[in-house]
């Protein structure tokens, strides 16, 4: 049975190794691909040593401007008994990413899907946050309006404080300093605000305090890949592990 296999990419450039060794092997003989951006793909594959010479690799794309009706095409290779691979730009695939249409239509045909162990950025920055890592909510990004994403925030910790629920959220990289003013002053000074920026990098910065504990100045986060992570609940819980 042809496979779909979920590749993680590197969260910055592909200079050192980030998938294990066992999980790298298992691509060697790849072919076909599903990416959310060529140049970056060829990159991370190129630094993947494959068998296949990078030019007789076959890329196909799927990104946010994607019609749904061209998705169902993408499968064509696992149709035609050939395994495929599915790698996003940075990350993890179909996480806060393109790719899960194509792996729920791959689970739909009967396909095997195989999710590979990578970074993932949004856990990173929750296992380094001091946040509960119980119970937490992935929210993308917040409006663009300050008036707007000033009631988002709001809401964001009412939900936290009432469910003692984590919540992660990103924001576009020349915006990050204007959030991180907007949260800084919005939140109440006793909940837990963390940013973990260029994670996995040389530059890599986590900050996690409360609101009244924060550094000043805070560090210049602008054209920096960041995740921001709220907790305003009653602390993290233990419990046995999945």
């Amino acid at each position: 049975m042809p496979r779909l296999f979920l590749i993680p990419a590197p969260l910055g450039e592909p200079d050192t190794p980030w998938l294990p060794e066992p999980e790298r092997l298992r691509l060697l003989n790849l072919r076909h691909f599903v990416v959310e951006a060529e140049k970056t793909a060829r990159k991370h594959l190129k630094a993947l040593a494959l068998s296949t010479p990078i030019q007789e690799l076959t890329l196909n794309t799927l990104n946010e401007h994607t019609p749904e009706a061209d998705v169902a095409i993408l499968l064509a290779p696992l149709e035609a008994g050939f395994d495929l691979g599915l790698i996003s730009e940075a990350g993890c695939p179909a996480v806060a990413d393109p790719g899960a249409q194509l792996v729920a239509l791959a689970h739909q045909r009967g396909f095997e899907v195989v999710p590979l162990i990578g970074p993932s950025s949004i856990l990173l920055a929750l296992m380094a946050s001091g946040a509960n890592g119980q119970r937490f909510a992935f929210h993308g990004y917040l409006p663009v309006d300050a008036e707007q994403r000033a009631s988002a925030i709001k809401a964001l910790e009412q939900r936290s404080r009432e469910q003692d629920e984590t919540q992660v959220f990103i924001e576009t990289p020349y915006r990050n300093n204007a959030l991180l003013v907007q949260l800084r002053s919005t939140l109440a000074t006793t909940t837990r605000l963390a940013i973990a920026c260029d994670l996995t990098l040389p530059t890599q910065t986590i900050i996690s305090q409360r609101i009244h504990d924060w550094p000043t100045p805070a560090p210049d986060l602008h054209k920096r890949p960041t995740i921001f992570v709220l907790y305003a609940g009653h602390g993290p819980k233990h419990s046995r592990k999945h």
